[in-house]
Parts: structure tokens; C-alpha cells; sequence
């Protein structure tokens, strides 16, 4: 019995990584790194696996929306930036023997035929309770529900991944 992926939602605003960065990177295919909130740790940590499918969202953008499809191809390990006194992600308490943040690795799929933009998830009414669609959501990380994710395919024109 095969495992049943999980849908994600990751934001990233296009002038620091956009969907065209992540097309751009060897083998389209990148670690999602720089992750200091608690709660979208713990997804990476404790929910995210190989082969998750994942919709790549443009956010602080005009407009803000959904661009590609991604899938996660390695699942959670320690982010180095964390440690990296450099880096702006630099965490002094967290420890190298116990890190406290993770990053996991991701792959573009296919541009969405379609843009779909924050307005079309809010006026879509089985996106209704769609985190992102949410006031206050600010988390860059956000799981998406199998009808999410097949409402999402639809209005982006975009064919689900074929069964193998």
C-alpha cells in the first residue's frame, strides 16, 4: 500500500526567491531553508515527506498568487544557516548537537497554466477555508487539502501528476 502524499502551500516573496529562481536552480531543484516559526518547523519536522506536492506562491507581490507546482524530494534536516553567525537567519541558541530549525528539499514540477492570484482563492467558495485565504495567515509554509489541492489544478489549468 502506497502512502497518499500530503499538499503544502510554501510563500516565498518573488524578490528574494521566486518561482523563476527555483526553475533556474541545478536540477530545478533547491532546500527551503531560513524557517524560524515554530509551528511551520514542526510541519517540517513531523508531516512533510518525499514525494508531498507542493503549490509555490508569490507572496507580498502585486498580485500575490499561486505560480507552479513543486514536490518535496528530500524530507527535513538541520538548516546550517541557523549557525552561521553571518547568515540573517543566525539563531545563537540553537545547538548543533540538538538544531532547533529545519529545512527540507524541493523541486519545481510545471508552471501553472494559469496564475492563480489570492483574489481567485478568496471568491472561489471551496477555497473558503483555505489557510492562505485566511486574515492573519502569515505562515510560509501551510497545508492544503486534497480538495484544496484539486480546486487549485483546476483554476490553474494544471493536470494532477499522473499515477505511476
Amino acid at each position: 500500500m502506497s502512502k497518499q502524499p500530503h499538499y503544502w502551500l510554501v510563500k516565498s516573496e518573488p524578490g528574494a526567491f521566486s518561482w523563476d529562481d527555483l526553475c533556474a536552480c541545478p536540477g530545478r531543484r533547491t532546500h527551503w531553508d531560513g524557517i524560524r516559526n515554530y509551528q511551520a518547523r514542526n510541519f517540517i519536522r513531523d508531516d512533510i515527506k518525499r514525494g508531498d506536492q507542493i503549490l509555490f506562491y508569490h507572496s507580498n507581490a502585486k498580485p500575490a498568487g499561486i505560480v507552479g507546482l513543486a514536490e518535496v524530494l528530500r524530507e527535513a534536516y538541520p538548516d546550517p544557516t541557523q549557525f552561521d553567525p553571518e547568515d540573517g537567519h543566525y539563531d545563537a541558541k540553537s545547538d548543533p548537537a540538538a538544531p532547533r530549525w529545519l529545512m527540507f528539499d524541493l523541486g519545481a514540477r510545471r508552471a501553472l497554466a494559469n496564475f492563480v492570484s489570492l483574489e481567485d482563492l478568496k471568491q472561489a467558495p471551496a477555497l473558503a477555508s483555505m489557510a492562505v485565504v485566511q486574515r492573519g495567515q502569515r505562515l510560509s509554509i501551510q497545508p492544503v487539502t486534497s480538495t484544496e489541492w484539486a480546486q487549485v489544478l483546476d483554476m490553474g489549468k494544471a493536470q494532477p501528476k499522473a499515477k505511476k
